[in-house]
This record gives structure tokens, sequence and C-alpha cells, in this order.
């Protein structure tokens, strides 16, 4: 992935899942076997910063506390909702990731610091609590929120409301899907859209639903929170609203293909005249599912930005606007 970003000037934000990697270095530590190459996952780290690429703060917090048995991870399903999680637990887990990330990168760039994060299943709703672990952290920019979402199950939030599908805002504490001049966190939304279930059909989106019906959440005991629809019980109504309403499709580079990105971000960009929006198309991937058919529709993509650089321009969260002057005013607000 890397590779790709720098064969047309792009660069990479890795959201790494410091909880994953921390069980990781734990089992090393205690065992003195690196099984699950935590070696190799903090190298991987150091080497993007060398390249000029960005590591930032995502977090599973149901790692924590995982337990290995037979070879697997069984996770601490409790503790999968991330913005559920007490204040006091928030604050401990956002800390901890933010000192491991700069305690293995800073020696690399001098420079660098953890600013930005990523929820695990987009998880920042109720925010109150969230957005002062962040914000009491030094964390200065979430990008977890996507517009038209929603979820309502093991995880539960509607961002139905969000202040905007592309235009950063600095959050309200108490719900950041609203805009407030005085907000200490800026929320950059992942680019998302209102759609029809036929614009996910694509082969990769097909692909990653059947994985995830194969690598299914199993039932814990604390997913029983019934959608509206369920509760109807109404299993004809729920397949007339999959069908017939609208969804919401985000810039996912495993999922999308590469003229979808392309129609998108043309999109976004008529809505973005003289800059009054001074919006960001934001793209989400995972690295675990990107494939060389992920790399053949993400290459046209990556190539039609690179062609235009007077309409557009590649940047990270640790440069370009809103990010620099914005973060420099949080940081001095903070």
């Amino acid at each position: 992935m890397m590779a790709l970003f720098e064969k047309y000037g792009a660069k990479l934000t890795i959201m790494a899942d410091v909880a994953e990697i921390w069980k990781f270095k734990e089992h090393r530590d205690l065992t003195g076997r690196d099984d699950f190459y935590y070696e190799a996952l903090s190298s991987q780290l150091k080497d993007a910063i060398k390249r000029g690429h960005d590591v930032q703060l995502h977090l599973h917090a149901s790692y924590f506390n995982a337990r290995l048995e037979s070879g697997r991870w069984l996770q601490d399903w409790t503790e999968y909702d991330f913005a559920s999680l007490p204040p006091t637990r928030l604050n401990q887990v956002v800390k901890l990731g933010k000192q491991f990330l700069e305690q293995l990168l800073t020696p690399v760039d001098l420079e660098y610091r953890c600013y930005a994060f990523r929820a695990a299943n987009w998880s920042m709703s109720p925010s109150r609590n969230v957005v002062r672990a962040l914000v009491d952290n030094g964390i200065l920019i979430d990008t977890s929120v996507f517009k038209y979402g929603r979820r309502h199950g093991l995880v539960q939030f509607d961002y139905s409301n969000a202040h905007s599908h592309f235009a950063p805002w600095r959050a309200n504490e108490e719900d950041i899907c609203k805009s407030d001049d005085n907000g200490r966190l800026l929320e950059v939304p992942i680019y998302a859209e209102n759609r029809w279930i036929g614009a996910f059909a694509t082969p990769n989106r097909i692909a990653r639903a059947a994985l995830s019906r194969a690598h299914q959440i199993p039932h814990t005991g604390h997913d029983s929170i019934q959608s509206p629809t369920t509760k109807v019980g109404s299993k004809l109504l729920k397949l007339y609203r999959t069908v017939f309403g609208l969804h919401a499709w985000k810039a996912d580079f495993n999922q999308c293909t590469g003229r979808q990105l392309v129609g998108a971000l043309c999109r976004a960009a008529k809505l973005n005249i003289s800059g009054i929006n001074k919006g960001c198309f934001v793209l989400i991937g995972h690295s675990k599912l990107f494939s060389k058919a992920n790399e053949r529709s993400l290459s046209p993509f990556l190539e039609f930005v690179a062609s235009k650089p007077t309409d557009f321009s590649f940047h990270g969260f640790r440069t370009g606007f809103p990010f620099g002057e914005v973060r420099e005013q949080l940081s001095i607000t903070n």
C-alpha cells in the first residue's frame, strides 16, 4: 500500500490498532516468543514514518483484556463498544495508546506526535466521555464519523444528522455530530453519501460481505438490543427498507471501484465552490483486506488525483488544510 501511494505522491495514514499490537507485545514479553509478529508490526510502523507516511491511533479496546486459548485470542466483548466505556477506562486506554505510539515512533522522527484518532467500529456516541478522554490526552483530531451511518446492536450510533459528509468541523462535546465554534476536537468525517443499495454491488464489497458472514462475532449476551425493525418483527419490512431505502456509502478503497471513487470525488468538488466548504475527501480501508484487486481498482483514482494538481492534492493529518492551522489553534486553546 505504501509503495502504491508513493507512486502517485500520496500519503498513507495508518490507523494502528494499538490494543491488539499491545497484546502481542505483552505475549512476547511474558513468553519470550514473538508468536504474533510484534517485531514485524512495529517495524512496519517505523518504516511508514521513515518514508514520510503517518501513523495515528486506532483502538479496539476489547483486545486489552483478551486471553489466549488454544492459539486464539478471545476478546472482552464488554469493551467492544468504545464510546460506552466508563470515563476512567476511556482515559486510561487513550493515554496508553498515545504513549505507546509516541514511545515507539518518536525515536524515528523527533517531531512525531499522536494527535489523530479513529474509534473501533466508528463508536463515538454517546460523545461526552469519549471526546473528553481524547482532548484530555492531547488528541486534537477525530476521524470516525460518517454522515448517514447508523448501527443498532453490539455497537450503537446514529450519524444521520452529522454536520457534514466531507467538511471538517469543531465538534460539540455533548454531540459529536454538531458543530461548536468553541469545540476542542476537530472532526474530520470519512467521506460518505446516502445511496441506494445498488451502489454497493461491487465484486470487492460482495467478497467482504461473504468474509464477514464467515467470521461473525459470537453471541455474547451483550448484543441483545434490537433495532426498531426487529421489534416490529417484520422481515419483509426489513427487506423492503434494505432494497428501497438509502444507506451510508463510504469512500472505502477496499470495496469501491476506482470509477466510483473518482465520481464521488468529482461530486464533492462541485460542492466545494470557491473553497467555501473547504472539504476533505477522506478515504477509509483495511490493510488486512487489501488485495491485488484493490490495487487495480485504487490505482485509477490515485492517478486521477495526481493528474489534476490544480484541483486536488494529497494530504495526511500532519500536513495541509485544515489540519495544520487548526491543530495549532487547538493546541493553543488546550
